[in-house]
């Protein structure tokens, strides 16, 4: 059973065409949905509700209408992050533009949603490394996780190595900083979803240089 997840592992590694450990990576692409329908490994525990959080049917109801998606398709991306994460207290929802020639560039803006119903204007900007070229546009739906004043979301924040994964037509990663956890969700944006940024910065304004 061990050599036939290790050989699973490695097939998903060589498709995607990355070296795991490669230091200009922040995320790699995590098991594939084949992948994770033939693992015969338990399920994560879901972690405890978050009181002062969003329940997860809110989530799925309001990103399930944010991406014009089912609420089951949304449903498989959103409970898997619950798992890992739990409930969050704000969500971004937004647009993002990115254009790449082997190095690429990564562009967006949205609002910033509390549970307690404050909002906040957002734009995010940041290098990619990508294994196409050309351009292309998403939709992303970012859970926020661990942050206690909605200005303290103005930061950079690395993407967690290996935390990548795709599910139900959406593309997952988590980023952190501080403490405060983001788990971005996006559609329309194909391979490039799981070679993403070294960071992502959120500002309060517009910025033309990514970096």
């Amino acid at each position: 059973m061990i050599d036939r997840k290790l050989a699973i592992l490695c097939a998903a590694v060589l498709s995607s065409g990355l070296t795991l450990g490669t230091p200009a990576l922040a995320q790699t692409t995590g098991p594939t949905p084949d992948d994770m329908a033939t693992s015969s490994s338990p399920a994560p525990a879901t972690k405890k509700a978050n009181p002062d959080g969003f329940t997860q049917q809110e989530i799925v109801d309001a990103a399930g209408t944010f991406f014009g998606k089912t609420s089951g398709s949304v449903g498989q991306a959103v409970e898997r992050v619950f798992q890992d994460q739990g409930s969050p207290v704000g969500y971004i929802r937004g647009d993002e533009y990115a254009a790449a020639i082997g190095f690429g560039v990564r562009y967006g803006q949205g609002t910033l949603v509390m549970k307690d119903g404050q909002e906040r204007k957002i734009f995010w900007q940041g290098p990619s490394i990508g294994l196409d070229t050309g351009g292309n546009a998403s939709k992303v739906f970012t859970l926020v996780y661990n942050l206690q004043n909605p200005d303290g979301i103005y930061r950079r924040y690395p993407g967690v190595e290996g935390a990548a994964f795709f599910i139900a037509g959406i593309a997952v990663t988590y980023q952190r900083a501080e403490g405060v956890t983001l788990a971005p969700m996006r559609t329309g944006i194909g391979f490039r979803a799981g070679v993403n940024a070294g960071y992502t910065a959120y500002s309060k304004r517009r910025r033309a240089i990514p970096f």
